[in-house]
C-alpha cells in the first residue's frame, strides 16, 4: 500500500541516522522485488543493492528514482525547531 510505504519511510527519514533511511527503502525494495524495481527506476540490481546498503552515500536521482518507482515523493515541510 503506497500511504504505508510513505508514512513508514517519512518517519525512518526522521532519524538523524542516514542508514535508517537507507534501510527502510531497502525493505520496502524487496518487498515490492528488487529486480523490478532495479528495471523501472532504469538502474541494475546491484547498483540498487550497493545504493541501498548500509553506509552508502547514494545520489539523490538514484533515491528519487526508487521513490519515484514506488509511487511515492520526497515533501519538504516545516520542521519542529532547531
Amino acid at each position: 500500500d503506497d500511504a504505508l510505504i510513505a508514512e513508514y519511510l517519512s518517519l525512518a527519514a526522521e532519524d538523524p541516522n542516514p542508514d535508517v533511511f537507507l534501510a527502510a527503502l531497502s525493505e520496502v525494495v524487496r518487498a515490492r522485488g528488487v529486480a523490478q524495481i532495479a528495471t523501472d527506476s532504469g538502474l541494475c540490481r546491484e547498483s540498487l543493492y550497493k545504493a541501498l546498503s548500509a553506509g552508502a552515500h547514494p545520489r539523490f536521482e538514484t533515491i528519487n528514482s526508487v521513490l519515484h518507482t514506488l509511487g511515492v515523493k520526497i515533501a519538504v515541510v516545516v520542521g519542529r525547531g532547531r
